[in-house]
């Protein structure tokens, strides 16, 4: 962990990678601590693309009015191949220093923290904020925007499942994750589905899907659900696979990226709030090249190099928990 006396005169926020719900509220939390401690929040456009162009605005606390319940982010967001080389880094870092801007909060998932180390050692005071849905950061136990995806992924398929009730057909849903089958999990739990498919986990068709559907036909289901996380190969296969070896009809429906959208859950915005607060505060305090994590109930910060380098793997409990009760 880096450590920077200064005193901070202008404090920029930027969120890069893909959105998440409760990001605004983070850029809020961010620009109205700013304020209350006499310091200038600059809002930083389309990621690190916006440092390297200078892309730029002075936020005040009106600018963040009312952006709370809103989904996405306010500052867009955008990937920068530029800033991959030592040549955009320095150029970032050099219109940081050209703009004034002492520290940056940089709200994102591993790629965003791996760009806010590479500022960190130009000179550049830096805290990176874990928001993706994916919650596949493995320094924290949560991450903004999980809450509110799982849930609108569980609404849309509870509506499925009442049309999957009313044909007695199976529904293959492939959810998001990205290579982590975090949300899969946690969504297949809270709809009792069938058969949840992730990247984690080897895949034994006959045994963990044709069987447990066999299973639950004997028990007296005659609908299914089947979710899949994305990564866990060719969900339109599965679905194909699951109707010639048991002749039950089947539909897939991909969610895609409607589970980004939406207006944040109370849980996102209520965390993603707390986060920005105290990585301003952390900046105040002279840290930098940290993650802010949420760890066994409480908020705390590891250094980055450490961040990256943690594993996470499925929730084995939880797991457990899902096979158990399914049938």
């Amino acid at each position: 962990m880096m450590e920077n006396t200064k005193k901070l005169r202008r404090i920029g926020v930027l969120t890069s990678g893909g959105d998440a719900p409760g990001m605004n509220a983070a850029i809020r939390a961010v620009v109205r601590t700013c304020i209350g401690n006499g310091i200038i929040p600059v809002g930083i456009r389309r990621g690190y693309n916006g440092l390297i162009n200078s892309d730029v605005q002075i936020l005040d606390a009106r600018a963040v009015n009312g952006i709370t319940s809103r989904g996405g982010t306010m500052l867009y967001t955008a990937r920068c191949d530029e800033f991959r080389t030592p040549q955009g880094v320095e150029r970032a870092a050099q219109n940081c220093r050209y703009l004034g801007i002492d520290g940056i909060v940089c709200i994102g998932g591993d790629g965003t923290f791996r760009g806010a180390r590479e500022l960190a050692h130009a000179g550049v005071a830096t805290v990176g904020i874990p928001g993706t849905i994916d919650n596949d950061i493995a320094c924290t136990h949560y991450s903004i925007g999980f809450d509110t995806a799982a849930n609108t992924a569980i609404e849309a398929i509870d509506r499925l499942a009442d049309t999957m009730q009313s044909h007695e057909r199976t529904s293959v849903v492939e959810v998001m994750g990205h290579n982590a089958g975090h949300l899969a999990l946690y969504v297949g739990l809270a709809v009792g589905a069938a058969v949840i498919i992730t990247p984690e986990k080897p895949c034994d068709f006959e045994n963990d899907v044709l069987e447990r559907l066999r299973e639950s036909h004997y028990n007296g289901r005659h609908h299914f659900i089947v979710i899949v996380a994305e990564g866990s190969g060719n969900t339109q296969q599965i679905a194909q696979r699951i109707k010639e070896e048991t002749g039950q009809e089947t539909r897939v429906t991909t969610l895609g990226h409607v589970q980004r959208g939406g207006s944040p859950t109370a849980r996102d915005r209520t965390m993603a709030s707390r986060m920005g607060h105290y990585a301003v505060e952390q900046l105040m305090a002279g840290k930098s090249n940290i993650v802010v994590c949420y760890r066994n109930s409480q908020l705390m910060d590891l250094p980055i190099d450490e961040a990256l380098e943690m594993q996470r793997g499925l929730d084995e409990y939880m797991y457990q928990v899902a096979r158990d009760i399914s049938i």
